[in-house]
């Protein structure tokens, strides 16, 4: 593996699944990162000199500006932002409330957008990175995800936008969009189906490889992204969904 033994990252949503794996995968990398999850358990990823774990709330709104200045004050720079935080909710549109949609926004999209435009004075200084988290759902129609699908569906789009805008800045800003993955949050989830087997025989028919993604496989592609291997590629959304979309 390649190390990168200067560099910084601020990872949202690390304490499990994508981001954790993340955080390990960009550690062996040589990053320093600063890792942020809601969750206390995000506290067991500490390692002194390389790891500082911050218990927040993105959709604070001093959140995103205070994590930024924290791992700069810390490292001494930013080069790369992983928006990886979400909420998932797999409902129909006529059960769906405002309150439902107002959350999901207030933690899938609204704090990306601002983790980035606090980030972008930082990373143009060094030529640095995003890497956002997308869905498959942001991609494609999945039933009963609408509001879902729309938080996913924006951050495709900003990740878009802030590639065009910044590209000429030296920034590249990239989107990974995992389609199932098999994380604790997935099991709770599909636990919570009336027929948990059933649902986890379709979600594997419904991906050709047969079986769901690993978290770190996604995080290696998260990796890939922020490294120099991809220095031609801005605006791109890489599915890590074992050929879901490709149905």
């Amino acid at each position: 593996m390649e190390t990168y033994m200067d560099l910084t990252a601020v990872v949202t949503g690390a304490a499990r699944g994508i981001g954790r794996s993340t955080v390990v995968r960009l550690r062996a990398a040589g990053y320093r990162i600063v890792a942020v999850d809601i969750s206390p358990a995000v506290a067991d990823l500490a390692e002194e000199g390389w790891v500082v774990p911050l218990p927040a709330d993105v959709a604070t709104a001093e959140t995103p500006g205070d994590v930024v200045d924290r791992a700069v004050a810390t490292f001494g720079r930013l080069d790369l932002l992983v928006n990886n935080a979400a909420r998932f909710l797999r409902r129909p549109i006529l059960d769906t409330t405002d309150e439902d949609f107002d959350a999901l926004f207030a933690v899938n999209v609204r704090p990306a957008f601002r983790f980035a435009r606090a980030a972008l004075p930082h990373l143009t200084e060094v030529g640095g990175s995003i890497v956002n988290v997308a869905s498959i759902s942001g991609l494609v129609g999945i039933a009963n995800q609408s509001v879902y699908a729309m938080t996913k569906g924006a951050i495709v789009q900003l990740t878009r936008q802030l590639a065009i805008e910044y590209g000429s800045r030296g920034v590249r800003v990239n989107a990974v969009a995992p389609g199932a993955v098999d994380t604790d949050f997935m099991a709770e989830t599909r636990a919570a189906d009336p027929d948990p087997a059933a649902s986890l025989a379709i979600t594997l028919s419904n991906h050709p490889i047969g079986r769901m993604s690993t978290p770190d496989e996604v995080a290696r592609a998260i990796a890939f992204l922020a490294s120099p291997d991809s220095a031609g590629i801005t605006g791109t959304i890489l599915s890590v969904d074992g050929g879901y979309v490709a149905r």
